[in-house]
């Protein structure tokens, strides 16, 4: 059945949430805080070896050296839609969605609760195994790749939770509002993504965004990332154009 991938991968995120709410309060503030850096540089390796995978090519060569492909895709992609995203001031409408669920939630003395939506958010909706799983269980209505997600989610948003809060359980919203809108409009979608190289192109700009997430969870916020979303669209129209020329 299409979309049984993204029930799985939702129900894995709020299970995750939970089993960090219990966890979490039990652990001391500095093992915590230990611990949300330590998961800031697991997703920063998750984003480098995603983004190097869509760079690095090995050439057909007899030598088989190492090629670049793709850069200057990336750089269009990332200057282009991060203009638009902050035109459009995309970051402030995730904060403003955030703030909503935090009264919701009545979490209102939760000074991270929005933080911690976003970045988990963001960690888990913009990787190649969303995209790429969410189409598979549309087109050929093969959950597999969403099912070993729901797994590494259920794991990521556990370590999330215990460190940042209630806000990361909530990143269910968009998990399974992204995941089930690409499944249910890959059928419809289909001749534009057999395009040229469209989902590696959205892949590798999405590890970049994905690394992003991963510094500023180490270092604190050095990136507007919701602005950069735009960058997944541009690099479409990128690849759709490269298509026709």
């Amino acid at each position: 059945m299409p979309g049984i991938g993204t029930i799985v991968n939702v129900a894995a995120v709020i299970l995750g949430g939970i089993i960090g709410m219990l966890f979490g309060k039990k652990i001391k503030l500095e093992i915590r805080d230990s611990l949300m850096k330590t998961a800031g540089v697991a997703v920063i390796f998750i984003g480098a070896v995603g983004a190097l995978s869509g760079l690095l090519k090995v050439s057909s060569n007899a030598n088989g050296s190492l090629e670049t492909y793709g850069s200057l895709m990336m750089i269009i992609s990332l200057i282009v839609g991060t203009l638009i995203g902050e035109l459009i001031k995309i970051e402030k409408k995730l904060d403003r969605f955030g703030e909503w669920l935090k009264i919701k939630a009545k979490a209102t003395e939760d000074g991270g609760f929005v933080g911690a939506f976003v970045n988990t958010s963001l960690v888990i909706c913009v990787g190649a195994m969303a995209v790429v799983g969410a189409i598979e269980d549309g087109i050929g209505g093969n959950p597999t790749t969403l099912f070993a997600k729901a797994l590494l989610d259920f794991l990521i948003v556990i370590i999330m939770t215990s460190t940042l809060g209630k806000g990361c359980i909530f990143a269910f919203i968009p998990i399974g509002i992204f995941q089930g809108s690409i499944t249910a409009l890959s059928k419809f979608a289909e001749p534009l993504l057999s395009m040229g190289s469209v989902i590696s192109d959205m892949s590798l700009v999405g590890s970049v965004l994905i690394f992003c997430v991963g510094i500023n969870l180490c270092f604190g916020k050095k990136f507007n990332v919701g602005n950069m979303l735009p960058s997944l669209i541009v690099a479409i129209i990128y690849s759709v154009i490269q298509f026709y020329i």
